[in-house]
């Protein structure tokens, strides 16, 4: 029976990692299909393209103008990160410090716009902006946006902020520190790592949110991402190659943010702490 059920173990390990594997190696060859075709001349029914060229992305950085459509997407998601981070440190650091009466009850709130699909409360959402004539204008695009940044840098700097000793702020109030010069010279120091990961976390995640993005953002205010939607679906005949430049700019741009955000960051430790927090 014991040798049975180690058999079955190794089986089930088996079927785990290779259906992993299977997965990771069809994503790969995706991402490289995409790559190649976009530096073809033209490929059709042969393993390689026929020649290759880079005219594509300039093609496609003229024909959707991606000059204006990275400086867009880039302004708005420093903007929220700004935002997201003023208002995220604050919180997190009151809800670290103090204990009164439905603090758990804020926390799961903080929660719910992490957990629910983005398109349940962006409808709604969308709908009042509009109603306040902020549809398709730059702060529509950033208030939307904040809806899941803010609660994400609190509930990413609640365990940063949790594990400094109070008494390293009472000893430095008692020696005549204000609170402009207590957060400046010492609070911040400490929770600079954090305040890093939690920043650089909320800019991949604006320049990777397709579903708010696209509910409020006019022809002005397009990010990275939902023009590459309109890109594809939009009436009109366009070189693939194009598209597929434009993709590659948009891969390397969020991977580029992403790859700094991991040295600062573990998404395993972050995902732990945010359930630590929802559970106490």
């Amino acid at each position: 029976m014991i040798r049975d059920q180690g058999f079955a173990s190794k089986i089930w390990r088996f079927a785990v990692w290779a259906v992993s594997a299977l997965f990771i190696l069809n994503l790969l060859a995706v991402i490289c299909v995409v790559i190649i075709n976009s530096f073809s001349t033209r490929w059709l029914g042969t393993w390689m393209p026929a020649g290759w060229t880079t005219r594509w992305y300039s093609s496609a950085w003229k024909e959707f103008q991606l000059s204006n459509v990275v400086l867009v997407t880039f302004e708005i998601a420093f903007v929220v990160v700004i935002i997201a981070g003023l208002l995220g440190v604050m919180t997190a650091y009151a809800l670290a410090r103090r204990d009164f009466p439905g603090k758990r009850l804020i926390i799961l709130l903080f929660l719910l716009p992490l957990l629910i699909p983005p398109l349940t409360y962006g409808i709604p959402l969308a709908t009042v902006l509009y109603q306040l004539g902020l549809g398709g204008t730059f702060w529509g695009v950033v208030l939307i946006n904040l809806v899941p940044s803010f609660p994400f840098v609190v509930l990413v700097m609640i365990p940063f902020i949790e594990q400094i000793d109070p008494r390293i702020e009472a000893a430095a109030r008692v020696f005549g520190a204000g609170t402009t010069s207590l957060f400046v010279r010492i609070l911040m120091p400490l929770l600079l790592p954090g305040m890093l990961a939690a920043l650089l976390l909320v800019l991949v995640r604006t320049l990777a949110m397709f579903e708010l993005t696209f509910l409020i953002a006019g022809p002005q205010t397009q990010t990275l991402v939902v023009s590459l939607y309109y890109a594809v679906f939009a009436s009109g005949v366009r070189a693939g190659q194009s598209i597929d430049a434009m993709a590659v700019v948009y891969m390397v741009t969020t991977l580029f943010w992403l790859i700094i955000a991991l040295q600062f960051a573990n998404p395993t430790q972050i995902v732990a702490r945010a359930k630590q927090q929802s559970s106490h």
